[in-house]
């Protein structure tokens, strides 16, 4: 008796564990990648790409990117507006840079004068 009451306790710790993991991938399966730009990349004229688009939070965007003369900031409603990085904003620099979608509005620019008065930049509402 004393084994048939380990095996069961063995399969319900295989069990947990494999209900675990699914749960862990099926977490991971709902979350898309968007490549900002599309081919083109991280450029000018960016605010409509996000049109058409059905956003999910823990959703992650690519930005791809020429690093020696763009960045990628994540700021506010106001920065977005403004054309401005507030103080705290997070800085991108890397040229190939992965932010995941908070949800709600995400407002995201390029911090290098005059390119986000010339369309480098997009708002973003993940559901």
């Amino acid at each position: 008796m004393m084994s048939q009451g380990r095996g069961s306790a063995d399969r319900a710790t295989t069990a947990a564990a494999l209900i675990l993991c699914l749960l862990i991938c099926f977490g991971n399966v709902h979350a898309a990648t968007y490549t900002v730009g599309d081919s083109s990349g991280w450029t000018f004229n960016m605010a409509s790409w996000p049109k058409g688009k059905r956003f999910k939070a823990g959703d992650v965007l690519v930005f791809n990117y020429d690093s020696s003369i763009h960045d990628v900031v994540a700021v506010n409603r106001g920065g977005y507006s403004s054309c401005s990085t507030p103080a705290g904003a997070k800085v991108y620099r890397s040229g190939k840079d992965q932010i995941k979608l908070a949800k709600g509005p995400n407002y995201f620019i390029c911090n290098v004068a005059g390119h986000c008065e010339s369309g480098m930049k997009i708002a973003v509402i993940a559901a």
